[in-house]
């Protein structure tokens, strides 16, 4: 009986443990409103030769090695940051969130590109 009740005890804690990161962390907004806010800034985090390629329109390039030292020009305003795959994006929104900045995370360029490329849906409700 004693067992079933360590298993029960550590089957818990495993199940605790294994709560993902994101479920905690999505922002109330959806992305592609915040991405179209006209008082958005978009922070593309991957370094300059990456940015010169190709970014998404209106983006700033602020390269996660040097974005602990650019938070000030962020402060009070609603940032999305975005890389190639996501994951410079994930530790940009980590560092932001540590100042106190509204940050969401828009993924990639490419996801970000495609967001502002996106044309708008037709209202067919003829009310």
């Amino acid at each position: 009986m004693k067992s079933f009740y360590g298993f029960f005890i550590v089957l818990i804690f495993i199940l605790n443990s294994c709560k993902t990161r994101s479920s905690a962390t999505l922002p109330d907004k959806n992305i592609k409103d915040v991405v179209n806010s006209p008082n958005v800034v978009l922070v593309d985090v991957r370094v300059a030769e990456q940015y010169e390629e190709g970014s998404a329109k209106n983006a700033i390039n602020i390269p996660l090695a040097e974005l602990s030292e650019n938070t000030q020009s962020l402060k009070g305003k609603k940032v999305v940051v975005f890389c190639n795959k996501g994951i410079q994006a994930d530790q940009a929104m980590e560092i932001l969130k540590k100042e106190g900045i509204e940050v969401y995370d828009g993924t990639t360029w490419k996801n970000v590109k495609a967001i502002q490329d996106e044309k708008p849906s037709k209202n067919t409700n003829l009310d």
